[in-house]
């Protein structure tokens, strides 16, 4: 039986969702909990989106394969008993839809990125989910360069490359505002991200408000498809996964198959 996990998690203190030996993960905490309580020798999660290093998640999924007598309906119950003393929380458990894949069924994915600048409020409480900036931003110019770059298209410049893996991807949403205090509050959505991708896409908007570049530097940035050091990518602290969104049920297996497929860049 596959199982559905919606869950959250402050990323603060774990060093990326992917387990790795002697190092606190979110998956490596997750695997342990659900091994424990379902009394097996191991057990493999697969994740909406591996986050890095101090990135959070308000609105993570994952997959799981468990066998066929095991009961969902207090699971997410059980979890969270045993993951009280963690940054973990566990909003639900359920058996997937038929050909649900976490990876690869996803229609989009939307994260939250987050910046006090010197025209914001200050909220101490908020320091490991806020990047705080001694200078003031232009919010204007930075929504113009985020608006510019949407569409389906090669993110090499804004990705940390690896190897096999495609760097096309649609960006169907990017756009900036502020809060009631202020905050700068960056909306980013896709259909996937590669690696370091949304911190990079902030990162331009960024040097775009501090005025060392122009909007429109952001899409010409794209086109030249290479690595670049006209912009810094963005510490983790003020990344969040904040929802993952997946077509009707009768849509998943599709959908996780054309996903598998890799793009030819455009």
């Amino acid at each position: 039986m596959r199982l559905r996990i919606d869950l959250a998690y402050d990323g603060t203190d774990f060093s990326g969702w992917a387990k790795q030996p002697d190092l606190p993960t979110v998956q490596g905490s997750l695997d342990e909990a659900l091994a424990t309580i379902l009394r097996l020798d191991e057990v493999h999660t697969v994740v909406a989106g591996r986050t890095d290093a101090g990135v959070h998640a308000m609105g993570q999924v994952v997959h799981v394969d468990v066998p066929d007598d095991v009961d969902p309906s207090t699971l997410a119950m059980r979890l969270n008993s045993y993951l009280s003393q963690s940054a973990i929380s566990i909003h639900s458990v359920r058996e997937a839809d038929p050909g649900f894949d976490a990876r690869f069924s996803p229609i989009y994915r939307r994260y939250e990125y987050r910046i006090t600048d010197t025209s914001s409020i200050r909220d101490p409480r908020t320091r490991h989910y806020t990047l705080w900036m001694d200078e003031a931003l232009d919010v204007e110019k930075m929504n113009a360069a985020a608006q510019s770059l949407l569409g389906l298209h090669d993110w090499t410049t804004y990705c940390k490359p690896r190897e096999g893996a495609t760097r096309v991807r649609d960006l169907q949403k990017f756009d900036w505002h502020r809060d009631e205090n202020g905050v700068l509050v960056a909306s980013i959505q896709a259909d996937a991200f590669c690696h370091n991708m949304v911190r990079n896409l902030v990162g331009v908007c960024v040097a775009v408000g501090r005025g060392r570049l122009e909007p429109a530097d952001a899409v010409i940035l794209r086109d030249q498809r290479v690595r670049t050091a006209a912009f810094a990518v963005l510490p983790p602290q003020g990344l969040t996964l904040s929802e993952v969104g997946y077509p009707d049920a009768a849509e998943l297996a599709l959908r996780a198959e054309q996903a598998r497929r890799r793009r030819d860049p455009v």
